[in-house]
């Protein structure tokens, strides 16, 4: 029986390198885990690193609303929304729910506002699979089950705001001017603040029980039901378990400008709306200010690698911008648009299609440079920015450093006893390994053989993880999606379906970027005059996002050019965001439809 790929691998090359090297991921790059993941169910496990300085472990949800004596896979069935509207029903501080018909009605009050079935089905004995951020004490709610499943984002955000320096994000200490502290009171942090409405903290910050409510404070159903969950489950999760797992990492994304902007969008955005949205209007329109933030940031950094791949330098930060991108302003209504979208889109997703191999070749040079005690002597820092440390390995992968030379040869021999050992079971990569005319660069050429054999899943896995930042085909998300069919040209003519995606803005969205753009910048106290094409111009430079102007190398007539800019108006007027007395171009501007909060 022929030995598959990994074997291979692990037979020929050094143990470490082997283990190093098959995976998708380079956590110096994008410190996330490349998969799927829930935007929705990101702010609760924020909230609660925000809170204790710490990842998130397993908590009492199931051994609150899962009946005991059953195997787990059981249990987490078992905990639907019919058994959670049970046992709140049975509290005394909820009344007037006895009967099945108000139970039901319960039911739905928590499955509207607080809680969502795994893969988003509908009905009231599914297993919840996720909790709305509602309330801060959604926090206390361990859904999902386990953090991992949320693949990194939320210690990334977290990171992001709190802006530490270090390895690790750290309790901050008592006077220290931040925004977003960790492990202080609600209202220090700016975002446990806006979710925190009549929570106190009693007793030592690392109490799991020491976040109190006021029965008396004025709060909607939707956040009133979150309390009594989580008030039904006695405390807080404790920590993740096991050796340093606990500890939340200081990585950032190696797209630093698009982390700043990120950064600086919520603070602005929290600081000027959470005290004057209605709340189920403030999360929506919050969650496209992550889905927006984390799409420049991983547009961002698909643009620094394919560059840093031809050039062996991590563009500076003032360099750094998103991938240009034409939006859909009809949301797939208009048909030219949404194909004109779909092809402006399908060229951010043949760079991202390079990815796997980029980082292949990142992995490689960073086990050969992990393993040369000359460049580990130099001591190279790569949290919270791994720019330095990039730029080395660059310059090993040009040959521009003193142990380039060494590396090279190094990996010339491991890929020339690789090349023999796949030549039977796999010959195309050994054929990769063995083209020194067509790829001399020993690197490039491994990094090359290598990718395939890990199969389309590490290609899949990054494509999923930028479809969830996007937030696909949600209210307010930033992408649709859909599957077309085309003839092959081949023999027999058959059809082949691929995926396209667009590029939307969903009303949250628009909602979301108007109202922080409106907010005054500097030392200015009042609104910012804005007009639309001011606010274009903004949206292109900062996001990347184009609707009256072609995308760079991108040719798109100026009549839908036109007929873009007029939907995007309609809509905007439609949602009480645009105003104008007549066609002048300087006539139209746009307005809040909820004044921020400015003496802040």
């Amino acid at each position: 029986m022929a030995s598959s790929a990994r074997e291979i691998v692990r037979e020929e090359l050094p143990p470490r390198m082997a283990k190093e090297i098959w995976s998708s991921q380079y956590d110096k790059v994008l410190p996330v885990s490349f998969d799927a993941f829930e935007l929705s169910a990101i702010l609760p496990a924020v909230f609660y690193m925000f809170r204790f300085g710490q990842r998130r472990g397993s908590g009492n949800f199931l051994k609150t609303f899962a009946p005991d004596g059953l195997d787990l896979r059981q249990r987490r069935l078992s905990a639907t929304v019919e058994r959670v509207a049970e046992k709140l029903a049975a509290r005394e501080d909820i009344r007037n729910f006895d009967d099945e018909v108000e139970r039901a009605i319960l039911g739905d009050l928590l499955l509207g506002y607080c809680v969502e079935n795994k893969q988003r089905s509908l009905g009231r004995d599914k297993q919840i699979q996720r909790v709305a951020p509602t309330h801060f004490m959604a926090s206390w709610i361990d859904l999902p089950y386990s953090v991992a499943y949320l693949r990194f984002v939320p210690e990334m955000i977290v990171a992001m705001l709190a802006g530490q320096k270090g390895e690790f994000v750290n309790p901050n200490k008592t006077g220290d001017r931040a925004w977003f502290p960790v492990a202080a009171n609600h209202d220090e942090n700016l975002l446990l603040r806006a979710f925190s409405k009549g929570v106190s903290r009693e007793g030592l910050a690392a109490n799991l029980s020491g976040d109190k409510f006021d029965e008396q404070a004025d709060i909607g159903i939707d956040q009133l039901l979150i309390v009594r969950i989580a008030q039904s489950l006695g405390s807080a999760p404790e920590k993740v378990r096991g050796q340093r797992g606990d500890r939340v990492s200081n990585q950032r994304p190696i797209a630093e400008r698009a982390a700043h902007n990120f950064s600086e969008d919520i603070r602005r955005f929290v600081r000027s709306y959470a005290s004057i949205m209605p709340r189920h209007c403030f999360v929506a329109t919050l969650e496209a200010c992550i889905a927006t933030g984390m799409t420049a940031i991983i547009s961002s950094t698909v643009d620094i690698l394919c560059d840093w791949a031809e050039s062996g330098k991590i563009k500076g930060r003032s360099e750094q911008r998103p991938a240009n991108v034409f939006v859909d302003c009809s949301i797939g209504i208009e048909r030219d648009l949404r194909s004109l979208a779909e092809y402006s889109f399908d060229d951010l997703m043949r760079r991202i299609e390079r990815l796997p191999t980029i980082l292949m070749m990142l992995r490689i040079l960073d086990y050969a440079a992990k393993d040369n005690r000359r460049i580990m002597q130099q001591d190279y820092p790569s949290r919270p920015f791994a720019t330095a440390w990039l730029d080395l390995l660059g310059a090993l992968l040009h040959e521009r450093d003193g142990e380039a030379t060494f590396i090279h040869r190094q990996m010339e021999d491991h890929g020339s006893r690789l090349a023999d050992a796949l030549s039977e079971s796999y010959p195309e990569a050994s054929a990769i390994l063995r083209n020194e005319r067509g790829e001399p660069n020993p690197i490039r050429r491994l990094a090359a053989a290598l990718t395939p054999l890990l199969g389309n899943a590490a290609r899949r896995s990054i494509i999923v993880t930028f479809d969830s930042a996007l937030n696909v085909g949600r209210p307010n998300g930033l992408t649709r999606k859909r599957k077309t069919t085309s003839r092959t040209l081949a023999a027999g003519g058959g059809r082949k379906s691929r995926e396209v995606r667009s590029l939307v803005f969903t009303d949250a969205v628009l909602d979301y970027l108007v109202h922080l753009h409106l907010l005054p910048r500097g030392r200015a106290t009042n609104l910012n005059p804005l007009s639309l094409q001011e606010f274009l111009k903004i949206i292109r430079e900062r996001y990347g996002f184009h609707v009256d102007v072609a995308p760079p190398e991108f040719d798109i007539s100026n009549d839908d050019l036109r007929a873009n800019r007029i939907v995007l108006e309609r809509r905007l007027r439609n949602l009480g965001l645009l105003v104008g007395v007549n066609d002048a171009e300087a006539m139209k501007r746009l307005r809040p439809r909820f004044d921020p909060k400015l003496d802040n």
